[in-house]
């Protein structure tokens, strides 16, 4: 892969989720270039207008500009945004068909301008089109990442964070699997400070194994939640985007719960889908195969089925 003098991210689509992203971006200083592209060109150009107008309380210096296709060439990372909106009553797997046609002609166009960085995908059903990207693209599948369940995995510590009244970012703990209704909770693994959260549940009379499951349903359904207050969901999982962003552009080697390519791991294959995976400059260096008990390996496989059932009638 190409190394160029300064970092560049090239975004497309600056809706709610695209915007929440680049503005996150510009306060962390995580890249030296951003480029924006949308076929809204009034709304990237404002964006881009507004962004550079707010370069003097950024942390560092960036390029900012709204810009086309052909800037993907230099990007080291093209992250995807665009596309149609999850609609309150409607759920992330019914948005497919339209969104696999948007993406074929958008993958096509960046890769004609002869890009060979990493993609970034965010659109959903994320896991789907992160398959569908990695098809259109024909890169190499540890250089196509799907958010996954990375916002599902902060919503789940969050809220084990504040259950038991512990920083969030001491909470270990995942939701992995397909990012929408058949996603799961990997309670075997999930612990805090070392203890293992259902151990603190089974030795304490403040706790039970129902607030636990109460709370799942509100991480699983957290997304409905929001639409239906607001429209749409953003702040977070601009936030995780940035994250990766930057677990790339710094080569980290940092652990992130994304949607990657399973090949032959969790007793599965073909599938892009939500699992904890190392994360560096080339990309996905390791999928982390947890260890999971029957339940939860029964609850995965399912989830995994019903993303392939989904994608069978478009990749044969």
């Amino acid at each position: 892969m190409k190394r160029n003098r300064v970092n560049r991210v090239a975004l497309i689509g600056t809706g709610f989720v695209g915007s929440s992203y680049a503005f996150a971006l510009l306060n962390q200083g995580v890249t030296e270039e951003l480029v924006l592209i949308d076929v809204n060109k009034e709304k990237s150009q404002g964006d881009a207008m507004d962004l550079n107008h707010g370069l003097t309380f950024a942390p560092s210096p960036t390029r900012i500009w709204f810009g086309s296709y052909t800037d993907c060439q230099d990007a080291d990372i093209v992250v995807l945004c665009a596309g149609a909106n999850q609609k309150p009553g409607e759920t992330r797997l019914d948005l497919v068909e339209k969104n696999l046609a948007i993406f074929k002609n958008i993958v096509g166009s960046v890769m004609e301008s002869g890009f060979d960085g990493i993609f970034i995908v965010a659109t959903n059903p994320v896991d789907v089109l992160t398959y569908a990207t990695w098809k259109y693209s024909g890169l190499p599948k540890e250089r196509v990442i799907g958010s996954g369940t990375i916002l599902d995995t902060a919503r789940f510590r969050y809220l084990l964070g504040d259950y038991f009244q512990i920083d969030t970012r001491n909470v270990h703990a995942y939701i992995i699997g397909e990012h929408g209704d058949t996603e799961l909770p990997v309670w075997s693994h999930a612990d805090i400070g070392g203890v293992l959260v259902n151990k603190i549940v089974e030795s304490s009379d403040k706790y039970s194994q129902e607030d636990l499951d109460n709370i799942f349903v509100n991480v699983r359904d957290a997304a409905y939640q929001i639409i239906e207050k607001k429209g749409a969901t953003y702040y977070g999982i601009a936030m995780g985007l940035v994250r990766l962003t930057k677990a790339i552009l710094q080569n980290e080697n940092s652990i992130h719960t994304v949607s990657c390519y399973i090949d032959n791991k969790y007793g599965t294959q073909d599938v892009y889908i939500g699992v904890p995976a190392i994360i560096n400059r080339n990309g996905v260096r390791d999928v982390i195969e947890l260890s999971l008990d029957e339940t939860e390996k029964e609850k995965f496989l399912n989830s995994a089925n019903v993303l392939k059932n989904t994608l069978n009638p478009f990749f044969k």
